[in-house]
């Protein structure tokens, strides 16, 4: 237990001035090496009710009672509170110790000891507080040692596995570092012992039994390894080393020296999350140069290769992911993001160029396909790639707008610019859209001039929703039921009454009055082919002026 950093029962009898009392172990000598994390002398009745365990309590006998039953409540209520054992001087108010109180600190467990000579409790307790400290202290500069060379393994490019295994051969146990949600990143056994096990197979029995809040089993140690915070903050968990117990028993100073481990890996893993974010950032630069028509078609080939792009000689399928609450994203999301992409594509066989830009809220992509007929299949697998991924990295808020994907036409080099250039424009057409997994840009062309009309002539565009629906909008606005959704329904459905009756879950009559209201209200004929196509392209640009 000294290892631990305290001092025991057993070597407190043995400094200089309890072995002057002469003391004697009456019960308890089994517990002799528990822990005495600090000295208390005192007199009181209650004296149990001050102390919080782990004490080595020091007294003359004034406060335990003379009746038996006061004697057996004394001792019985100290056990209680986890004191580490009980010293009391023989003297003028014992010349030995009461048969109940002895039977009743053997019944405890609890180690009773008897000074024979008269001891300074004062000095009992400078000693034992000297030795403790002291203890703590050989145990800060075992720790701090650990620190030193991992601090000197990471700079001579040692890295975060050499970092591990200098820790697991001061634990002598297995080490890992998982993601916050448990995902193994690295593992190492820093021991030498030839029947020691493999750590990958001491993973794989932990995984069996954790717990259902993926608690680590007992004997473990978990030590969280901090994220980046923002200003005031405290900033999420990035990862956690796990120690396990299986060769041997994990002491205090090894959670010590797990801590200052985890703080060397945290700027580790800052410094890689920048490192990849401003990667992800730069290939984000390129694709957006390449949209923006910056770059030649040649060079953009060269360009891609360099940033790890090969995608064969099949079509490119440019997509992009919009987020709306991009602002406000922890510290490394985006790269955290753009690997999670990454690396389902790779487990797919499909060629990835995954950049970021994070002002914009933009996510563009750059896919190698085999074949044009795999488009579909394709633009399925990378948008549930992008939204976990968004989820994953904290940029898809419960309750929040879903991030935007839009699916672009697969072509060749030549026309990868405009490609990329269609789908993002397209992607922030399609905001305020019914919510589906992934939008088609090539459907959404009619969206897109109503966006570009919008930004360039916003007030032309509202006064023409208003010319062709502003009655009908007043009436929803005033009077019930609603009349917007029965004209949605009714063009959706090309003018087909039957359909857009049952679409409703009204009767005929019904649909018919509403229809006939509508027309009066905007005194325009609903089979006629100009006002119906002058109410589509109105109904879909409201969202864009309401």
């Amino acid at each position: 237990m000294e290892e631990q950093g305290g001092i025991t029962v057993r070597r407190a009898l043995e400094l200089p001035a309890l072995r002057g009392g002469l003391p004697e172990v009456v019960t308890g000598a089994e517990q002799l090496h528990r822990t005495v994390r600090w000295v208390h002398a005192g007199e009181a009745p209650n004296i149990a009710s001050l102390l919080k365990g782990g004490e080595l309590l020091l007294t003359t006998g004034l406060a335990i009672g003379a009746r038996p039953a006061e004697q057996r409540t004394f001792v019985r209520r100290l056990a209680e509170r986890g004191i580490a054992a009980l010293v009391v001087e023989l003297g003028p108010r014992f010349t030995r110790l009461p048969v109940p109180l002895v039977e009743a600190a053997r019944a405890a467990g609890l180690a009773l000891v008897q000074l024979h000579r008269e001891v300074p409790f004062v000095a009992v307790t400078e000693e034992v507080h000297t030795e403790i400290v002291n203890g703590h202290y050989a145990l800060l500069r075992q720790a701090e040692e650990v620190h030193r060379q991992c601090t000197g393994a990471l700079l001579s490019g040692g890295g975060i596995p050499r970092v591990l295994r200098i820790l697991s051969g001061f634990a002598a146990n297995p080490v890992f570092l998982e993601t916050a949600d448990g995902q193994l990143l690295y593992a190492a056994d820093g021991g030498s012992a030839p029947a020691r096990p493999d750590p990958l197979q001491v993973w794989e029995g932990l995984r069996g039994q954790r717990g259902p809040a993926d608690r680590p089993p007992a004997g473990s140690l978990v030590v969280d390894v901090p994220g980046g915070a923002a200003e005031g903050g405290t900033g999420p968990v990035r990862a956690r080393l796990l120690l396990t117990a299986v060769s041997g028993e994990l002491l205090p100073v090894h959670r010590m020296a797990a801590e200052r481990a985890a703080g060397v890996l945290a700027v580790v893993l800052m410094q890689a999350r920048q490192e990849e974010e401003l990667a992800a950032r730069g290939r984000g630069d390129f694709l957006t140069d390449l949209a923006e028509g910056r770059v030649a078609e040649g060079d953009a080939r060269a360009q891609a290769r360099v940033l790890g792009f090969r995608p064969g000689d099949g079509p490119l399928l440019p997509v992009v992911m919009r987020v709306t609450a991009a602002e406000h994203s922890p510290a490394g999301s985006w790269a955290l993001l753009a690997r999670a992409v990454v690396e389902e594509l790779a487990a797919v066989g499909v060629p990835a160029l995954v950049g970021v830009r994070p002002v914009e809220g933009r996510v563009p992509l750059l896919l190698g396909l085999r074949a044009e007929d795999e488009r579909t299949a394709v633009a399925d697998r990378v948008a549930a790639a992008l939204r976990t991924g968004a989820e994953r990295a904290g940029l898809a808020k419960a309750g929040g707008q879903a991030p935007i994907v839009v699916v672009g036409v697969a072509g060749g080099w030549a026309s990868a610019s405009a490609g990329l250039r269609h789908a993002a424009e397209t992607a922030a057409a399609a905001q305020g859209l019914p919510p589906c997994a992934w939008h088609d840009a090539r459907r959404l062309d009619i969206d897109l001039l109503l966006w570009r009309l919008h930004r360039h002539d916003e007030e032309g565009l509202a006064a023409f929703v208003e010319r062709a629906i502003g009655p009908v909008r007043a009436h929803d606005a005033a009077s019930r039921p609603p009349l917007l959704p029965t004209l949605e329904a009714y063009l959706a459905h090309a003018g087909r009454k039957a359909e857009t009756a049952r679409a409703l879950h009204l009767n005929r009559q019904t649909l018919y009055n509403r229809l006939a209201r509508i027309t009066e209200l905007l005194g325009t004929d609903l089979d006629d082919p100009q006002a119906v196509l002058a109410l589509s392209l109105a109904l879909r640009a409201r969202r864009h002026t309401s």
